[in-house]
């Protein structure tokens, strides 16, 4: 009887953490169908409408679906650029006799990395890519990404390379792989799962991040966050143009959990189990 009960309390309290947490992606759902008076005088019944989307997606003051494009580039761009220097990294950290000290201290200092705040790095970086020219283009948002994103991406990959077998390396050499053979047809396949989590998280971050996007970008290079910010106007805010935009930013990254789950889970869990 005691066994029951603390099973209903155990999922009586998971229901109540799923709602809270899944009560504010309900709510932009539904205000992406919700007219501007419907949303301002705060009605609980309405008649759903596409006209947010309408004017979202085909108003010719609208750039949505360049600034939605804008945003597949760089983080799709970014997200490869932190794969390939972070698995290198990983593997010249675990594999070619570094110290610990130095392996440790690195990571450390990649950790601290992550811990400071995009907006403090905007200044020099607007500054610099102003003087090589790439301000208000794809490469220094894309740069400025895998910047931010590369720490995590070492860290993640590093615990990755960190749990396959030296037994296996051993033998590509003995079958006469050079290190970026082995590395490629030996390493890249088994810490393939690491690599898709790893893939997911930094695609996630670049595609949500605003401040730096915000900074070094202009009407054309746009991103998705910055768009949907440009209808919280002076004078009026647009809540149901900034949910819908809010709900169909949310495909690009739903789409490729679905896609990748298996590959996720497995590379979220490795090591777990000896």
């Amino acid at each position: 009887m005691s066994a029951r009960r603390d099973d209903a309390l155990l999922h009586a309290g998971l229901l109540a953490s799923a709602a809270i947490v899944l009560f504010p992606f309900v709510w932009i759902a539904l205000a992406a169908f919700k007219t501007q008076i419907a949303l301002t005088i705060g009605a609980v019944t309405f008649t759903p409408t596409l006209a947010n989307f309408n004017e979202l997606l085909f108003s010719s003051t609208s750039d949505y679906i360049g600034n939605f494009g804008n945003s597949l580039v760089i983080g799709v761009g970014s997200t490869v650029l932190v794969l390939i220097v972070a698995t290198l990294a990983a593997y010249s950290i675990e594999r070619l006799g570094w110290p610990r000290w130095v392996v440790h201290l690195f990571l450390v200092g990649a950790a601290l990395f992550n811990t400071i705040p995009a907006i403090t790095l905007v200044g020099a970086w607007y500054v610099m890519f102003r003087a090589l020219g790439l301000y208000n283009t794809y490469a220094a948002v894309l740069l400025a990404h895998a910047t931010l994103n590369l720490p995590l991406g070492i860290w993640l990959m590093a615990n990755f390379v960190r749990e396959v077998p030296p037994e296996l390396e051993e033998a590509a050499r003995i079958d006469g792989c050079g290190t970026v053979q082995m590395l490629w047809r030996v390493i890249v396949p088994v810490v393939a799962p690491g690599l898709a989590a790893t893939a997911i998280l930094v695609f996630i971050h670049s595609w949500n991040e605003f401040v730096v996007a915000l900074n070094l970008t202009a009407r054309q290079t746009a991103t998705v966050p910055v768009a949907i910010a440009k209808y919280a106007q002076e004078n009026e805010t647009k809540y149901g143009e900034m949910a819908a935009g809010a709900v169909l930013s949310t495909l690009p990254a739903i789409l490729m959990l679905l896609l990748a789950q298996r590959h996720i889970v497995r590379g979220l869990t490795a090591g777990a189990v000896k």
